[in-house]
Order: C-alpha cells, then sequence, then structure tokens
C-alpha cells in the first residue's frame, strides 16, 4: 500500500452499497441499487477500493445464484435451508466488507466465494 494518506470519505459509496445490500434482506429491491453502485464506480475508485467493489459485484452474483437454487428447490423443502444460509452468509459477508472499510483496507479476498 502507498504511503499516501487516504481520504476518509473515498470509502463512503462503497460503505452504501454494504448497507444496501443488507436492507435488501427486508426490502428486496436495495441490493439491485447497491450493484449498479459498485459497478459505476469500481473503474474509478483507488485500487484498494476497487476490491470492495469487486467483493460486492461478486457476492451480488453468487447470492442470486444460489437465492434462484433455493426458490427452486422450496419445492423439495431443502430450499428454505439454503435460502437460510444464503441470507447468513450475505450478512456476514457485508459486515466483514464494512470492517475492512472501516479500516479503510483493501479487501483481502475479493474473489473469495465465502467470507474473504
Amino acid at each position: 500500500m502507498s504511503s499516501n494518506p487516504i481520504d476518509p470519505k473515498a470509502g463512503n459509496t462503497a460503505n452504501l452499497v454494504y448497507i444496501l445490500y443488507l436492507v435488501s434482506l427486508i426490502v428486496g429491491i436495495t441490493a439491485l441499487v447497491g450493484v449498479i453502485l459498485a459497478y459505476v464506480n469500481k473503474s474509478q475508485a483507488p485500487d484498494w477500493l476497487q476490491t470492495h467493489y469487486r467483493f460486492q459485484i461478486r457476492t451480488f452474483w453468487i447470492g442470486i445464484l444460489f437465492s434462484i437454487i433455493g426458490v427452486v428447490t422450496t419445492i423439495i423443502l431443502i430450499g428454505w435451508l439454503i435460502l437460510l444460509l444464503v441470507a447468513i452468509w450475505w450478512i456476514v459477508r457485508c459486515i466483514k466488507g464494512m470492517q475492512y472499510l472501516g479500516k479503510q483496507q483493501a479487501h483481502p479476498n475479493p474473489a473469495s466465494w465465502m467470507f474473504g
């Protein structure tokens, strides 16, 4: 990491994306707004912040994938367990991401399928 000081406001949009993701567990549509913000801001962000946007984009698409699997498999009841696990996974990823962001650190493993 460079020795240049980091602008304290640099992570505000990434933090908003994490918040939108968490709110989406109740509201639903806010995750879509969050992923759009992540895509729009990723290319212009400093390197350390790009790792958060990448993590957020992956969180969205992996979450969608497993949510669809959960919904389809609710017919055989295991889907409800899958949906519960996806919700827990989603919350943990957002909280861990917010912790790194709060310390103004790059996400250590933005390509992770788990919690990084």
